[in-house]
């Protein structure tokens, strides 16, 4: 990127000067229409510079943090105030057609949160929730604060790409007595050879998947749902992942788990014709129940990665377990990362160039029925067990119309014979039913809780 100059820095905006000089700018509209300033309050009216003042600040300079903002970065206490990065000043709408979280790029940060609704609650108490998980995400997704008795712990970001996803599992319409809307595609997950589930760590009423590319932004709007959820649900349990932080390559590239292998080269693209067909629900003509319209299914699994095994193995062992070079992604078969497999292609002896039990081999559409799944996952760490075995592995997240055709068709297929499977372990598993985008007006999953 060429060098931009920078003009001089505005005077910060602190507690202090705020309090002798306040002022009071119109309210900016939202991308919804509605103001995005926050409300009148007894404290210092410093409070009253959002998030997202602070972005619009950044976007009127056009500026975007080069080596001089790097640098200014390790001042203990920098006389001038820095505009947002690029990084901070990404933003994903909440009022959209298919919920936030899924077609979006990898976030650097990322926490999946599954709930169970408390004894005694149902569905007047699931629907009040959603409506206020809904409302924290709108606002925090766009920069603000949250709506009551907000931590500041993201006051100085922008809203750096956050996107907060709504889901429901099996036990929810259960709970909620909605057993005639839950969908069939809901149905719990087959065992597979390769699971060692841990229980309290699967499943769940409600799921809630947050992502940002700044830590503090994504635990801001960890915290303010679990406040959110108050009497009605408790925690079920709570998994933190990590990706790498757009702009640490020298250009956009797939990204790479913590094998070192490039994650996600044959995912699905949102330009290709039958993209739609494969991910989301249609808004009509299934099986699916209306309120599902243009959802998708979220698979969640956690796979830790047997690492010290892994490591052992050479480079050339590693790249016939996957079926694709380490270094670029390339199948073993030839070319750049996108050419196209030759999957009958042989060597000097005969043998196959892409291994017969290769996990790009197996995994692929068009050796699975044209089966399908958007891959969108993060990657863990979680220390070291007694025995130094490093706990690590990918949160897989992974989005379709129908999970028995996606997940299920190419799990099955995996399970009888992937060479990567001596390397990992499924560890929990969840299956989650996620609602189209809610309009302006509603919260996630109206169309369920008030039919």
């Amino acid at each position: 990127m060429p060098d931009q100059s920078l003009p001089e820095a505005p005077t910060p905006v602190t507690r202090s000067t705020r309090a002798s000089a306040p002022e009071t700018p119109a309210p900016a509209a939202g991308p919804d229409g509605e103001s995005t300033q926050r409300p009148a309050s007894s404290e210092s009216p410093a409070r009253d510079l959002t998030r997202r003042r602070l972005l619009g600040a950044a976007g009127a300079s056009g500026l975007v943090l080069g080596a001089a903002g790097a640098a200014a970065g390790y001042a203990a206490a920098p006389a001038q105030a820095t505009p947002l990065s690029s990084v901070g000043a990404g933003q994903a709408m909440f009022h959209v057609k298919h919920q936030p979280g899924i077609t979006q790029g990898l976030q650097a940060r990322g926490h999946l949160v599954a709930f169970d609704l408390v004894v005694g609650a149902g569905r007047k108490e699931a629907a009040a929730l959603l409506r206020r998980w809904s409302e924290t995400a709108r606002r925090l997704m766009a920069g603000e604060a949250a709506a009551h008795d907000d931590t500041d712990v993201a006051r100085d970001a922008g809203p750096s790409s956050l996107t907060v996803t709504f889901g429901f599992g099996n036990s929810f319409f259960t709970r909620t007595g909605l057993e005639k809307q839950r969908p069939a595609a809901l149905d719990p997950l087959p065992a597979f050879s390769s699971d060692h589930l841990d229980a309290t760590r699967s499943n769940g009423d409600l799921w809630v998947q947050i992502g940002a590319d700044d830590a503090l932004v994504a635990f801001h709007a960890l915290r303010a749902i679990q406040k959110d959820a108050g009497s009605a649900a408790k925690v079920r349990w709570q998994m933190n992942g990590f990706n790498r932080t757009p702009g640490a390559t020298a250009h956009p590239m797939t990204a790479r788990n913590l094998m070192g292998q490039m994650d996600g080269t044959r995912n699905p693209k949102p330009a290709e014709s039958d993209f739609d067909q494969r991910v989301f629900v249609p808004a009509a003509g299934r099986k699916d129940p209306a309120w599902m319209a243009n959802g998708s299914y979220a698979v969640v699994r956690r796979i830790r990665m047997l690492l010290d095994d892994w490591e052992k193995a050479s480079l050339k062992a590693q790249e016939q377990v996957i079926g694709r070079r380490k270094a670029d992604g390339a199948a073993l078969s030839g070319g750049a990362e996108t050419t196209e497999m030759d999957l009958e292609k042989t060597d000097a002896n005969g043998d196959l160039v892409v291994p017969i039990n290769a996990h790009a081999r197996i995994t692929r559409p068009d050796q699975n029925g044209g089966a399908a799944m958007l891959r969108r996952p993060f990657s863990y760490h979680d220390g070291i067990d007694p025995d130094g075995t490093p706990d690590a592995g990918l949160l897989f997240v992974c989005w379709q119309a129908d999970p028995l055709r996606g997940f299920v068709t190419v799990q099955r297929k995996l399970d009888r014979g992937d060479a990567l499977s001596r390397y990992i372990r499924h560890e929990s598993s969840g299956l989650f039913a996620v609602p189209g985008g809610a309009a302006k007006g509603e919260y996630v999953g109206q169309r369920l809780l008030e039919a």
